[in-house]
């Protein structure tokens, strides 16, 4: 499974979704993830990929992680992935 995938399955998974639901333009807010839902996919997701994502993420001026759409998620999991390795 790529981390593509992967992302997309867990948000699904928080949003009550298809994962055929979760396109890489979908917001959180589109697909009626809240904050405690926020919370708990990025727990799930530095579960997945031993990852730990900066606790700053949900403000993009003061963090690199972009959570602004699922691509934007994906591409920051892929260079804390690359960061770590």
């Amino acid at each position: 499974m790529s981390t593509q995938d992967k992302v997309i399955a867990i948000i699904a998974e928080q949003a009550v979704l298809d994962p055929s639901d979760v396109t890489l333009d979908s917001t959180l807010e589109d697909l009626g993830i809240d904050s405690l839902g926020l919370v708990e996919s990025i727990f799930a997701i530095e579960e997945e990929f031993d990852i730990t994502i900066p606790f700053n993420a949900n403000e993009p001026e003061q963090s690199d992680f972009d959570i602004s759409n699922v691509a934007a998620i994906v591409t920051g999991i892929d260079k804390l992935i690359a960061e770590k390795g």
